[in-house]
């Protein structure tokens, strides 16, 4: 089955990252290297600050667009990974090992299959 991984921190500060978290940032090419090497890991991406975000609504045939996201909450998706686990059981294992997960949150969502 496929999970999506979606790292979470508080991205609202606009601080530059801290040690703590530039020592994750870090660990997180060496996990994806392990993730690959044992066939889990699909795919995994970056993503811009919030503050270069835009949400689209349509509404009555409109398109309306606002600046940043649409969730009113400090704590933003910053980056994910698409893994492949036989269950949850398996992609908590896999979210837990991730840097990440030791200093922001990691959501684990598994990938609608019809």
């Amino acid at each position: 089955m496929k999970y999506m991984l979606m790292f979470c921190s508080d991205q609202a500060s606009g601080l530059e990252p801290d040690e703590e978290e530039s020592t994750a940032m870090a660990g997180c090419d060496e996990w994806a290297a392990e993730m690959q090497r044992r066939g889990i890991l699909l795919s995994r991406e970056g993503l811009q600050p919030v503050s270069d975000s835009t949400t689209l609504r349509v509404r009555q045939e409109q398109v309306l667009l606002s600046d940043g996201p649409f969730a009113e909450t400090k704590d933003q998706i910053g980056g994910f990974s698409l893994i492949e686990c036989p269950d949850l059981d398996g992609a908590i294992e896999v979210a837990a090992s991730h840097p990440w997960a030791q200093i922001g949150q990691v959501e684990i969502r598994p990938v609608w299959q019809p």
